[in-house]
């Protein structure tokens, strides 16, 4: 299972698995609703016809509009989301995004817990 591809866009990185997607939004950038234009794309051309987990890995500071997730939860092969933030502020943050989220949203402290449990929601959907 290696990363089948890469997206550098200005504002976030996204590293594209078989099941799964991480990403990696840069330090500062503002996060809104029309940002799921983008994950929308991605998801269509690398997971077409099949189900995903989206893994955000909270490695730099920036801001989310939680309306964001709203939008994000009505892509129908997106399972879930996993969270792994870096620090107490982000996992307080995760936390309150949680709310608007109405699939499985989990948090982690490490991105290989965040991995086996997205293989495990992938593999419940099949």
């Amino acid at each position: 299972m290696g990363m089948l591809h890469y997206y550098n866009y200005p504002e976030t990185e996204i590293f594209v698995f078989d099941e799964f997607l991480i990403c990696q939004i840069r330090e500062g950038a503002e996060i809104h609703p029309e940002h799921n234009n983008k994950l929308k794309e991605v998801i269509q051309k690398h997971f077409s016809g099949k189900n995903m987990v989206y893994i955000s890995n909270r490695v730099n500071s920036y801001s989310v509009n939680p309306l964001t997730y709203v939008h994000t939860e009505k892509i129908p092969n997106l399972l879930a989301i996993a969270m792994i933030p870096e620090t107490e502020l982000m996992k307080k943050n995760a936390k309150f995004e949680r709310d608007f989220f109405d699939k499985p949203y989990e948090i982690f402290d490490n991105l290989s817990k965040a991995i086996e449990w997205a293989h495990a929601i992938v593999k419940n959907s099949n």
